[in-house]
C-alpha cells in the first residue's frame, strides 16, 4: 500500500543565515496524510496568515474542474493596461505555466472572474478552505480580485496541511484532470535526495487594522506543497515572517528552507 505522510513545518523564533536575517520560521508540524495523526508538532501551528501566491494551488482546481483552464498553455491570455503589473515579466501574455511559474496576479483574477463570486465562493467553501472568507477589503467589494493577497481569506499551517491532504488523497470536490494538471504546473522536480517536489511558495504583507496589506506591516511567506520517493508521498508547508518586507523575499527564504533542510539528503521522516 502506497505509504502517504503529511509535514508542515514551523519552527517558532529559528533563525535563518545572514542573508535572510530578517525572516524567522514560524510553524512545523508533520502528520500522517491517512490517519491524520500528528507525528511532529512545533510553534504555533494554529496562526493564521494570508495565503497570498499559494491560493494559486486552490485557483488551479478550481480554474481545471470549471473548464476555464485547459492544459498548462491554453487559455493563453493578453496582458491589458490597469492590470497588476508588480514584475515586468507580468506584461506579456500568460498561459497556466507562466500563471505558476511567474506568481501571475493578474491571471489568477481572470480565473475568478469567469468564475464569478457565487461559484469562487462556493469552491472556497468546498475545499474547507481556512476561514473561507473571501469578502475581500472592508468596504471595497474586491473579493474576487484581493480576497486571498492581504485581505479577508486567511489559513494556517494546520488548515494548508489539511488542505493538500486533500489533494494528495484526492478528496476535494474536483475531476481527476484538475487535481492531474494541478500537480502538472507545481512540479519542481526532483531533489538530491531523490524527493519529487511539488510546491508553491507566497509572499505578502499582513493585515492591518484596517483590513488592508501593508509594506511597514510584518510580512509572511509561504512554501507548501506535496513530495514523493519510494511510494512515499510528503506534504508540506512553511510559514515564514520578518517585521518587514525583507531584502529577500519571505518566501524564497521558507522554499530554500524546505527543499535544502527537507529533501535536499536521502533521510526519511
Amino acid at each position: 500500500m502506497r505509504q502517504i505522510v503529511v509535514l508542515v513545518t514551523c519552527l517558532t523564533a529559528f533563525a535563518f543565515p545572514v542573508a535572510h536575517a530578517q525572516t524567522v520560521a514560524v510553524c512545523t508540524a508533520v502528520a500522517d496524510a491517512a490517519t491524520g495523526a500528528m507525528l511532529k508538532q512545533e510553534g504555533d501551528c494554529t496562526v493564521r496568515a494570508t495565503p497570498a501566491s499559494t491560493f494559486k494551488i486552490a485557483l488551479s482546481l478550481m480554474g481545471y474542474d470549471a473548464g476555464i483552464l485547459k492544459d498548462v498553455h491554453e487559455p493563453a491570455l493578453p496582458f491589458k493596461e490597469g492590470y497588476p503589473a508588480w514584475r515586468a515579466s507580468w506584461r506579456s501574455t500568460t498561459d497556466p505555466a507562466k500563471w505558476m511559474t511567474e506568481s501571475v496576479v493578474w491571471y489568477s483574477q481572470q480565473i475568478t472572474a469567469r468564475l464569478g463570486e457565487a461559484r469562487f465562493g462556493d469552491y472556497v467553501r468546498a475545499f474547507s478552505y481556512g476561514n473561507h472568507e473571501v469578502s475581500g477589503d472592508p468596504g471595497l467589494n474586491n473579493g474576487l480580485t484581493r480576497s486571498w493577497i492581504s485581505s479577508s481569506l486567511e489559513i494556517s499551517p494546520l488548515e494548508q496541511l489539511a488542505f493538500l491532504r486533500g489533494i494528495v488523497r484526492r478528496e476535494l470536490p474536483v475531476s481527476a484532470g484538475a487535481f492531474d494538471m494541478t500537480q502538472a504546473l507545481v512540479d519542481i522536480g526532483v531533489q538530491p535526495g531523490g524527493w519529487h517536489v511539488y510546491g508553491k511558495t507566497g509572499t505578502a504583507a499582513s493585515v492591518s487594522a484596517n483590513g488592508k496589506g501593508a509594506a511597514d506591516k510584518p510580512w509572511w511567506g509561504w512554501f507548501v506543497g506535496w513530495a514523493t520517493k519510494d511510494g512515499r508521498t510528503v506534504v508540506f508547508a512553511q510559514l515564514t515572517k520578518a517585521p518587514t518586507r525583507p531584502a529577500v523575499s519571505a518566501s524564497a527564504t521558507a522554499r530554500e528552507f524546505v527543499l535544502r533542510d527537507l529533501f535536499a539528503s536521502p533521510g526519511g521522516f
